[in-house]
C-alpha cells in the first residue's frame, strides 16, 4: 500500500493540529511487533493523527521505522522530530445500526416561567431531561408513560 502524499500546506496544518498530542503508541525496544503495528493501524483508525514514541536510540533505525509504517499503514508522514513521529489517515466512515430499544439520552433544555405580574423578566431555568422523561407544559419534569408489564400468570388468568 502506498504512503498518502500531501502538499506542505495541509502537512503545516496537521503538524499543528498534533502539537498539543500525547503519544499514543509507545514503540518499544523490540522494535516494530505485530502487536505494535496492529495498534498503531487501529489508533489511525480512531484518531486519524497520531503521534507515536520510539524509545530505540539508532536514528537510521527510527528514520527507516517512520517510512516503513507510512507505506505498510497507507498514511502519510506528517512529522518525525527525534524519537517522535507523527502519522495521518483518513479516518473511515463508522457503521452506524440503529437500535430500536435505545432511548434517547439526556438533554438540556431551557424554561421559561413568566412573572403573574406582566412588568417584570421571566425566570430562565436550565433543566436536564433524561431519555425517559417528558417535560410538562408547566415546566415540570416527570417520568414518560409506558404501558405496566403484567406478569405472564395474570396474563393467563381469565
Amino acid at each position: 500500500m502506498p504512503q498518502i502524499e500531501l502538499d506542505s500546506a495541509a502537512r503545516r496544518e496537521y503538524r499543528a493540529q498534533a502539537h498539543h498530542l500525547n503519544p499514543v503508541v509507545m514503540v518499544g525496544g523490540d522494535g516494530l511487533t505485530p502487536a505494535v503495528r496492529k495498534e498503531i493501524d487501529a489508533a489511525l483508525n480512531a484518531h486519524g493523527l497520531i503521534k507515536i514514541r520510539v524509545f530505540g536510540d539508532d536514528r537510521a533505525a527510527r528514520e527507516l521505522m517512520y517510512q516503513e509504517l507510512a507505506a505498510e499503514l497507507s498514511a502519510a508522514p506528517i512529522q518525525h522530530i527525534g524519537k517522535l513521529f507523527v502519522l495521518w489517515r483518513p479516518q473511515p466512515e463508522k457503521e452506524r445500526s440503529v437500535d430500536e430499544d435505545r432511548m434517547p439520552g439526556p438533554r438540556d433544555v431551557k424554561v421559561l416561567k413568566y412573572s403573574k405580574r406582566g412588568g417584570q423578566r421571566p425566570e430562565i431555568k436550565q433543566l436536564r431531561v433524561l431519555g425517559n422523561q417528558r417535560l410538562t407544559p408547566g415546566g415540570q419534569v416527570k417520568r414518560a408513560k409506558k404501558p405496566r408489564l403484567t406478569s405472564i400468570k395474570k396474563r393467563q388468568a381469565p
